[in-house]
């Protein structure tokens, strides 16, 4: 074995350098490795991944919850000028420690979009550029931006601090309720849409009314179609404020005819609202994310385009142990995925245990057979539930992401040498 012995100048930094290179070549004690890949991995499971299953994860969670109510707070008191006064170098060094903490969690995010599954396939500059265009990456970009505009402007952007608040709204990531809310009215948006062109109608056929009949009696109030249409608003939305009121009868009745109409459309965006969060509370026991969606291989292997076709459609359950999912003889309207837990298939010859990332009754659900043997949890399981009529609805919308679970499904019937109808 060589040794090299150290003495000063180039010659020794170079012999120096070279022995600890090999050594660390050889796995020896030279310089330690740094795995970069499993480091980055492992902060893509602590932020993204885990969700309350791992304790890193969940001590990250509340973390940054506690961090965002805390912002929120200050944000409020420092609008009191006497705290203001008093505390203001507080809330200074804490706005900049957390901006610190928020930009050290949006650099992390991207540095970690090329770990999750759908953007795997593309280059890792155009998959953290997918990733940062997200619409909960855009609220993380615009709660950390109006700090560093003021830094680098030099200038006490008061406009820009309101958009502090977005804050709040980075809660959605992980408040259920909140998730669920968005994902209402984006699935409403065409009733929402409809409504709102209602209502539009409502006010233009409102304000012109009173312009003809006011118009000449009060010009200041309703001298034109748009002066009408503040009166028309106040008095759909049955606020009236009372600075602008007909004095003729016909007017007067106008206005009755104007609040009953106003009643009558404001109801419809609330009643969808309402109807469609109360459904989606009931489909589902948690959010499914597509941090969830990762966790199942074949689903982790569609695309980003192809993930956001599917993700509206699961259902999600959290199930306690020893509840039968699919009876036996039963018949299946749904495939399922196992997202965390075990669900074990309990058959008259034998028995076989889906685990975590595994997937079951797509070939029973497809066929219309009856399920060969009970299939119960084991554990406490998370659920994603795809309902026939939706897997149906999804092929003829996209058929190669239908096609890439029938194919699943043979190659598991294949596998397991029983027909697909029975996996």
């Amino acid at each position: 074995m060589g040794c090299c012995i150290i003495v000063p100048g180039e010659h020794g930094k170079r012999c120096l350098l070279e022995k600890l290179r090999s050594e660390s070549a050889r796995g020896g004690r030279g310089l330690p490795r740094v795995d970069l890949e499993a480091w980055r991995r492992r902060v893509y499971e602590i932020i993204e991944v885990g969700q309350g299953d791992d304790r890193a994860s969940r001590i990250f969670d509340a973390s940054i919850v506690a961090l965002i109510l805390l912002n929120i707070a200050a944000f409020v008191a420092e609008t009191v000028p006497a705290l203001a006064a008093r505390y203001g170098v507080w809330f200074q060094a804490l706005e900049a420690f957390s901006v610190f903490i928020f930009t050290i969690e949006y650099a992390a995010r991207l540095w970690t979009a090329v770990e999750v599954p759908f953007l795997a396939r593309l280059p890792a500059w155009k998959a953290r550029l997918t990733w940062a265009s997200r619409a909960y990456l855009i609220i993380d970009l615009l709660a950390i931006l109006p700090f560093y505009l003021g830094a680098m402007l030099s200038l006490d952007l008061r406009v820009l601090r309101v958009l502090r608040l977005l804050r709040f709204f980075k809660l959605s990531r992980y408040s259920p309720a909140l998730h669920t809310l968005l994902r209402v009215l984006r699935s409403e948006r065409r009733s929402l849409s409809a409504a709102g062109l209602l209502l539009c109608a409502a006010l233009l056929l409102s304000a012109t009314g009173m312009y003809y009949i006011e118009g000449e009696g009060q010009p200041d109030k309703f001298g034109s179609v748009p002066q009408a249409a503040y009166w028309a608003m106040t008095t759909l939305t049955t606020v009236g404020y009372g600075d602008a009121t007909p004095l003729t009868p016909l007017g007067k009745l106008w206005s009755m005819l104007t609040m009953l109409s106003g009643l009558c459309v404001l109801a419809l965006p609330v009643a969808i609202i309402s109807t469609g969060f109360a459904q989606e509370v009931n489909r589902r026991d948690f959010v499914v994310t597509w941090s969830l969606m990762s966790r199942i291989p074949v689903l982790a292997e569609l695309d980003v385009a192809q993930a956001a076709e599917v993700l509206p459609l699961l259902r999600a359950h959290n199930l306690p142990p020893h509840v039968e999912v699919i009876p036996a003889g039963g018949l299946s309207d749904a495939m399922y995925f196992v997202a965390s837990g075990s669900v074990q298939r309990k058959a008259s010859a034998s028995a076989e245990v889906f685990k975590t990332g595994d997937f079951f009754g797509i070939g029973a659900m497809l066929e219309g057979e009856p399920s060969q043997g009970a299939f119960v949890t084991q554990s406490r399981c998370r659920l994603l539930k795809l309902f026939r009529e939706d897997f149906h609805r999804l092929e003829s919308a996209n058929p190669a992401v239908a096609g890439v679970l029938r194919q699943a499904a043979n190659r598991r019937g294949r596998a397991r040498s029983l027909p697909a109808g029975h996996a």
